[in-house]
C-alpha cells in the first residue's frame, strides 16, 4: 500500500541553519514514528511559506546516511492570508503495511496549531 505521511514545523527566524536543523528534526520523527526506511520512500515534498527563503529544506535530509537517493522537492505554499507564517511542511510518499490510522502525522513548534486533533490523538493514544 501506498500511504502519504504529512508534518510540519515552524521556524522563529529565517536562516539557514534554523531551517535545516527544524527540518531535519521534523524528518527524523517522521521516519522515526512511522518506522520508516528510505528504502519505502516514493518520494519527499517540502513546502515552505514565502517568507522562508534563505535554505533548500531539502539539503536537511542529505546530509542524512541513506537517504541520498530518495527523490526530494522543495515547493512554495500558497499564500494565504492568516496562513501560519515560517512554516515548513513535508508530505513524504511511502509503501507501508500500516492502514490510514496507523500513519503519525508529526507536528512540531507552532505547527501543532495545524492540526490539533492528530496531535491530539497521538499523545492520548
Amino acid at each position: 500500500m501506498v500511504r502519504g505521511i504529512r508534518g510540519a514545523t515552524t521556524v522563529i527566524n529565517n536562516n539557514e541553519s534554523q531551517i535545516l536543523n527544524e527540518t531535519e528534526s521534523l524528518f527524523l520523527a517522521i521516519a522515526d514514528q512511522n518506522d520508516i526506511d528510505p528504502e519505502d520512500v516514493a518520494q519527499v515534498l517540502i513546502t515552505v511559506t514565502g517568507d522562508i527563503d534563505a535554505a533548500f529544506p531539502a539539503k536537511a535530509m542529505r546530509r542524512l546516511e541513506g537517504w541520498d537517493f530518495v527523490p526530494v522537492t522543495c515547493a512554495q505554499e500558497i499564500n494565504v492570508p492568516g496562513g501560519m507564517p515560517l512554516c515548513i511542511r513535508i508530505l513524504m510518499t511511502v509503501n507501508t503495511e500500516k492502514s490510514q490510522r496507523e500513519i503519525n502525522h508529526i507536528y512540531l513548534n507552532d505547527a501543532v496549531k495545524l492540526r490539533p486533533d492528530l496531535v491530539k490523538s497521538k499523545v492520548d493514544s
